[in-house]
């Protein structure tokens, strides 16, 4: 691995917990729902229960993987020490596409949720924020982690509001719950939808050059980040279906804006436009740290232009990454759509996991924390999840992927015909 300047370990366990949380809370409850509830009717709360679960396998091979390998990159990393350099290839390739997906979509839903403009006002709002927290991950890690820490406490509070005035409105209907369409199929199709909701709580992983006492840290800050995230997603996923039922939320791009109207408390809604506007703000703040430390690892090992590698002299950041990034995202947010962008993201994100549970699979005794078990059953999982997205996703995911194997194999032909 090329020789670079290593980045400063400047979070703590609170800290990390944030930082997860950040990732997740916002995807799922503002955006995921309501493709979620087209696909399986009220079995999204199975899809739910099937993707916290596959998030748990995840999460535990992610802990364990970056205890021993505590540096930035995440199952890039992993898999690169315990599979081989194409393995790795391929797990920094679909975290990087899926997640650009996904900091696209995150700009896209706080611009709809901020502004009740055009949608190409939108699309400029979401340029704005994109450029505004690319400059806040520019300055360092723990401007990001302090940013996030608010961003979450108001986030927490707007989806804690939102579940009491659905639950105290007397509007609720018990009958909604036992909407189920679309089978097991259905059921997986939206636990592969919901996954998106989760996918953040290896951000932490991800950032483990920059967490104090990684041993430590880490293994305890996953599963506190996954298990609050859980308990929030099950308790607006419930009160959502019981104020507006499976199908008015599967016609809706703001679900729990919807929930909200059909139980009446049109005083809460103010409430939900302010938590998703500033939820999808902490999703995206922390996509774009993830993103710029695994194009980190990547340049170091020459999978991406090797300047992406450069890592700031005072701010201790890959600015040259994270600058990338923004470009490419906020050329994203001007062209693309909100809804498609969650199956695409999905898809890269569980061969990235995938692989980590291949990697960790791969681990001796002295570095295992957790059975070997849920590693199989976190691989298999994540195929399975895979192969039930839509359509549509699972074509262009293939296209993607089969473009980023070429696009290095012929980087690597070239270089070994320069020798």
């Amino acid at each position: 691995m090329t020789a670079t300047p290593s980045l400063a370990r400047r979070l703590g366990t609170r800290d990390a917990v944030v930082v997860g949380l950040g990732s997740m809370i916002g995807a799922g409850v503002f955006a995921a729902f309501g493709p979620a509830a087209q696909a399986a009717g009220s079995g999204l709360l199975i899809g739910l229960a099937l993707a916290a679960a596959v998030a748990y396998c995840n999460a535990v091979a992610s802990a364990q993987l970056a205890v021993q390998y505590p540096t930035s990159g995440g199952t890039y990393v992993y898999g690169r020490e315990r599979l081989g350099e194409w393995w790795g290839f391929a797990a920094g390739w679909g975290f990087v596409v899926g997640k650009t997906a996904s900091c696209a979509a995150m700009a896209l839903t706080f611009a709809s949720y901020a502004v009740g403009a055009s949608l190409a006002a939108q699309r400029i709002v979401g340029v704005l924020a994109v450029v505004l927290l690319t400059a806040v991950n520019y300055r360092g890690i723990t401007r990001t982690a302090g940013l996030a820490r608010v961003l979450v406490a108001v986030s927490v509070l707007a989806l804690v509001v939102v579940v009491i005035a659905i639950t105290t409105s007397g509007e609720t209907r018990s009958g909604s719950l036992g909407e189920l369409t679309g089978g097991l199929y259905g059921i997986l199709q939206a636990a592969g939808l919901l996954f998106f909701a989760f996918a953040g709580y290896a951000r932490i992983a991800t950032l483990g050059e920059e967490v104090r006492d990684p041993e430590r840290t880490i293994p305890r800050a996953i599963p506190i980040a996954l298990g609050l995230t859980v308990v929030l997603y099950a308790a607006v996923g419930v009160s959502a279906l019981l104020a507006a039922g499976p199908d008015a939320l599967a016609a809706s791009s703001k679900p729990i804006a919807t929930a909200v109207e059909a139980a009446g408390v049109a005083w809460a809604e103010p409430v939900v436009r302010v938590g998703a506007a500033v939820a999808s703000l902490g999703s995206l703040l922390a996509l774009i740290a993830g993103l710029g430390r695994t194009s980190l690892a990547m340049a170091r090992n020459g999978d991406l232009p090797r300047s992406l590698a450069a890592v700031h002299p005072r701010y201790a950041v890959p600015h040259h990454a994270e600058l990338a990034v923004g470009v490419i995202v906020c050329v994203l947010v001007l062209t693309t759509d909100l809804r498609g962008a969650i199956g695409f993201s999905s898809f890269g994100v569980l061969v990235y996991y995938a692989v980590a549970n291949a990697a960790a699979f791969t681990q001796g005794r002295e570095h295992r924390r957790w059975p070997r078990w849920l590693n199989v059953a976190g691989c298999g999982a994540c195929a399975a999840l895979v192969v039930t997205l839509p359509l549509a996703a699972v074509i262009a995911g293939v296209v993607v992927f089969a473009v980023g194997l070429a696009g290095r194999a012929l980087q690597r032909h070239r270089l070994s015909a320069r020798r």
